[in-house]
């Protein structure tokens, strides 16, 4: 049995035809994406549930927002490297990886509103990415991050207070992400 590697299709290691070393790129790249988002579900529940919630002005933000905001990208970037079915077990993983660090009410909002918002985000970028990589991100993380907050904070915290902070810590967020994302573009093509 053989064991293959993350390699560029440049080495002299790899041998493989160049589609299918394209191929291999993209599972390989898809992994790393599919564990970073798993990562930042984790952050962001464990931020949730022991750091303080910050005031920008008299705006409460949970702590875990930002987190929560980043895995609305890194869901898009699954989508490019996996495809639909990348997306629907990392959403899975990512429900089931919600319990780990919160409270069980907080795991439970977690839970609920990520399977919804997640679902809502991919449909949105599924439909708008063909007209616009950046688009489709921009428009499907605010679609995300909107129905995310509307039914995280209620369930998590009983009232809607934090709704205006969910928001405004997963626009920071997603803006972050979306401008990586256009000065990695330009990158990208040199390199092709």
């Amino acid at each position: 049995m053989t064991t293959q590697h993350c390699v560029p299709a440049t080495t002299p290691h790899n041998r493989r035809e160049p589609s299918e070393a394209t191929a291999h790129r993209h599972t390989c790249l898809g992994f790393v994406v599919l564990v970073a988002f798993a990562t930042t579900v984790v952050i962001a529940n464990w931020a949730s549930t022991h750091w303080p919630v910050l005031l920008v002005g008299s705006i409460a933000v949970p702590a875990g927002t930002a987190w929560a905001g980043v895995t609305l990208t890194l869901r898009d970037l699954l989508h490019e490297a996996l495809g639909g079915r990348g997306v629907l077990v990392a959403i899975m993983l990512g429900a089931g990886v919600s319990w780990l660090p919160a409270t069980p009410q907080i795991a439970l909002a977690s839970v609920v509103a990520f399977v919804v918002s997640e679902a809502v985000d991919s449909g949105v970028y599924a439909r708008l990415r063909t007209r616009s990589r950046v688009g489709a991100v921009l428009g499907s993380n605010i679609t995300g991050l909107v129905t995310d907050s509307a039914l995280f904070v209620p369930l998590a915290f009983g009232s809607f207070t934090s709704v205006p902070g969910q928001i405004l810590g997963k626009t920071v967020a997603t803006t972050l992400t979306v401008t990586v994302l256009l000065v990695a573009k330009p990158t990208r093509r040199v390199m092709r």
